[in-house]
């Protein structure tokens, strides 16, 4: 497939490109694309989705702390997908499931997420997402430092246990195959906003 990656001297689109080409698909500009994905910044990334949509490209978005309602909008409008994930690291998306499960049995839980220092939004996505899929009203603790990637974990307790879950990415590979994944189901879904790999996984 021939893919406009935005964001490839980036973090993730440094691993995120070579991995792309290794798998078959040309790296191009938008106006030969067939698909974009976008691993940049907040304050950039909705133009980015609205000049894709623009061109009649459909989009994949790892890049977390934007708002999403005006770009599902235009999606709809424009008859195409854009898919969005806070995490494309499978044992991540496979973590929130677990921690939903959980908080069903077990009523009080919080969040502890790190993530290296540069990165803008805290919360991050992934702690946001699995706090939501818990019911909403669990306490985040974010943690910004450097030498770190990416790392969560859901504690759950009651009087007498402890349940952790933890999910921990050492290095930017850990998102390659979800954004693969998504790449290959990507014409498949329907027009507007998809969000959460969770969505993929079972289809």
């Amino acid at each position: 497939m021939k893919v406009k990656l935005y964001g490839a001297g980036g973090k993730v689109g440094a691993v995120l490109a070579p991995a792309l080409e290794n798998a078959g698909h040309e790296l191009v500009e938008l106006g030969e694309a067939e698909a974009m994905i976008d691993f940049t910044a907040p304050e950039v990334v909705v133009g980015n989705i609205e000049g894709a949509l623009d061109a009649g490209v459909p989009c994949i978005v790892g890049t977390s702390g934007w708002e999403t309602a005006p770009v599902e909008a235009k999606a709809l409008e424009a008859g195409l997908a854009v898919f969005y994930a806070p995490n494309f690291a499978i044992g991540a998306v496979l973590m929130i499931r677990f921690a939903a499960e959980a908080a069903r049995h077990i009523p009080r839980a919080e969040i502890v997420e790190l993530h290296h220092e540069t990165k803008v939004d805290a919360p991050s996505g992934t702690a946001r997402a699995t706090a939501d899929a818990m019911g909403g009203d669990v306490p985040i603790h974010s943690v910004r430092l450097p030498g770190i990637v990416a790392h969560q974990e859901v504690l759950l307790a009651q009087p007498g246990e402890l349940l952790t879950i933890r999910h921990d990415a050492f290095s930017r590979e850990a998102y390659v195959p979800g954004v693969l994944l998504a790449l290959e189901r990507l014409a498949n879904l329907p027009a507007g906003l998809t969000v959460g790999l969770d969505a993929l996984l079972d289809r």
